[in-house]
């Protein structure tokens, strides 16, 4: 895989880099350990700075990572987004960075890559079959950075403190907790309720003292609803009770995350915490989870797998539905008995 790129030849390292994502939630979560491994090695004077969109910054806002961030309104108006960078680009340009860093590769990240001028430069490939963490790294290490792997531990900025909403809602502060997420877009990432509920009765007769928890936004509320009904006291329902920056702060605490394909699933493996993934429709080689805390269940094994419908063209969901709730509790614990962890 080539990397178009620019990378840093002086003998001194560069003053200021801008890194540019600029996509949904999940995908700028993606960047965060890898830029955190950059941020580890680099002189402690070097500025590093985020150019992202407004919808999609609290999670960068909430950990000490970036000296600055700019955030572009717009929703996603792309018209007005694009307008909106523009009236950025005086203040970026004052900032004279060295480097850019476009882990975006779209108009705006190259017009404001092109309006910098930097030193050096490296651009996100977005066609390969390769997962979107390693295009990443590649990305970065392009630019003339070496050695970058991920790095799952965040500093966490001191006004997230999300024990009292935890405690609030039934947590006594010790019980192990375990996050449920079927939170896929489409029924074609969706496994059936009914075996998210068997599973956490399963774990529960190994692990009585668990606590599970469900965080999402509205979409997913009358999921969270039927598990509350069923498992009772046994979960604590955070649906749309909490900010992006919150939720990302809850997933520290938790033991175990199982998920489907989901902006929280990325935010589980990228902070370390052992996360079982489950792909329906989603191409597993772009959007897999990586390292060994992390297991994925995907599709490709199968002759309509990776098909990103919405709907099954077969009505059952075959790719999903073909995992038992006691195969994936087997799954899950090889993840938490891994010594590796």
């Amino acid at each position: 895989m080539s990397i178009p790129a620019n990378p840093w030849k002086k003998d001194r390292p560069p003053k200021r880099i801008l890194a540019i994502r600029l996509q949904a939630m999940g995908d700028l979560v993606i960047t965060l350990p890898y830029l955190q491994a950059l941020r580890n090695q680099l002189p402690s004077s070097i500025k590093l700075d985020l150019l992202t969109r407004k919808e999609v910054d609290p999670i960068p806002r909430s950990i000490h990572l970036f000296d600055k961030i700019y955030s572009i309104g717009g929703g996603r108006r792309f018209k007005l987004q694009l307008g909106l960078s523009f009236l950025l680009l005086p203040e970026i340009l004052l900032r004279r960075y060295d480097v850019v860093l476009d882990l975006q590769n779209n108009l705006i990240s190259r017009i404001v890559r092109k309006f910098v001028r930097p030193l050096a430069w490296s651009e996100f490939d977005k066609v390969s079959p390769v997962p979107a963490g390693e295009r990443t790294r590649l990305t970065i290490e392009a630019a003339g950075f070496k050695n970058i792997s991920a790095c799952t531990s965040f500093s966490l900025k001191r006004d997230l403190i999300v024990d009292d909403l935890l405690k609030e809602n039934g947590w006594d502060g010790k019980t192990d907790l375990l996050i449920l997420n079927p939170a896929g877009a489409f029924p074609t990432r969706n496994w059936p309720m009914d075996n998210y509920l068997n599973f956490a009765r399963i774990w529960l007769e190994h692990f009585p003292d668990t606590r599970f928890l469900i965080i999402g936004v509205k979409l997913i509320s009358e999921k969270a609803a039927f598990l509350k009904n069923k498992l009772n006291d046994k979960l604590i329902n955070l649906v749309n009770k909490t900010t992006p920056a919150q939720a990302f702060a809850i997933i520290q605490k938790t033991k175990f995350v199982l998920s489907e394909d989901s902006g929280l699933m990325h935010m589980a493996w990228v902070s370390g915490i052992p996360t079982l993934a489950m792909f329906g429709s989603t191409r597993s080689d772009w959007s897999t989870p990586l390292g060994r805390h992390t297991l994925l269940l995907h599709s490709s094994d199968l002759e309509c797998g990776n098909c990103l419908r919405e709907i099954c063209i077969y009505g059952d969901t075959r790719c999903l539905t073909r995992y038992t709730p006691e195969f994936v509790f087997e799954k899950a614990l090889t993840l938490l008995d891994n010594p590796g962890l």
